[in-house]
């Protein structure tokens, strides 16, 4: 991504302010900052579901809408979305049947489900899920066709904090198994602490330069609990309150 620029009318600021972004390949990277900072904007362009009003937008060398139509692209978004007439498996099975183009590096969707914890409710309907489980769900059907690059809008975001470090944890297990490259945006500093290799802090449509996040792989839950991370937090709660507060203003 280079100087990429866009403006919606509504907005006092632009939402995206002649951003330049290289991602590493495998890499798990991770957004964070307050509402309308632009993050989710941010991941719509990269989607290509948003076209920006300048700049250059490039998913391992192809255009954002060509790389989601040759399957190199997936996304969780902040509700699961799911299907409520088709059971788990269907859910998950139903990328692989929309798309019938063949590909070498799909995924068997049982056996993502079992991986997820999911295994016995993969005959269930949707409505008789938790929160938590529906979520899963929707990560194991991004996973399902092992898209390179995976894009994810906040999708704990309406979990309790219990069960959304339980599923941050999950997908954590799934990702270092998979090593897709991953856009993460969340409100957590915590969830980016533990989840990633690098974190941003946006504001009024410009990211900061990225906190490598040295902890190392693979982390396990109580990783919480150390000095290291606490340093970590600390130093992008620090970031995060000065885009919090120019973005107030």
């Amino acid at each position: 991504m280079s100087g990429v620029s866009k403006t919606f009318p509504a907005l006092a600021w632009p939402a995206l302010d002649h951003l330049d972004l290289v991602i590493e390949r495998g890499s798990f990277f991770t957004v964070i900052g307050p509402s309308g900072a632009g993050k989710s904007t941010l991941l719509r362009v990269l989607a290509g579901l948003v076209r920006p009003d300048s700049g250059e937008v490039s998913v391992f060398g192809e255009a954002p809408a060509e790389a989601s139509r040759s399957k190199h692209l997936g996304w969780v978004p902040q509700s699961p979305a799911l299907l409520p007439w088709r059971t788990v498996l269907e859910n998950v099975r139903l990328p692989l049947e929309v798309n019938r183009r063949a590909h070498c590096d799909e995924r068997d969707p049982e056996q993502l489900l079992e991986r997820l914890g999911l295994g016995p409710a993969k005959s269930m309907l949707p409505a008789h899920l938790s929160g938590g489980m529906r979520q899963r769900v929707a990560i194991a059907r991004a996973f399902a066709f092992a898209p390179p690059l995976l894009l994810m809008d906040e999708p704990f975001g309406a979990l309790d904090e219990m069960t959304r470090e339980h599923v941050a944890h999950l997908l954590l297990e799934l990702w270092q198994a998979e090593r897709p490259t991953v856009v993460f945006v969340t409100h957590s500093v915590t969830e980016a602490v533990v989840l990633s290799d690098q974190v941003a802090v946006m504001g009024e449509g410009k990211l900061t330069d990225p906190v490598d996040i040295t902890l190392p792989r693979p982390r396990r839950e109580g990783v919480e609990d150390t000095a290291p991370f606490h340093e970590l937090t600390g130093e992008l709660r620090t970031r995060l309150k000065k885009a919090f507060i120019a973005t107030a203003t």
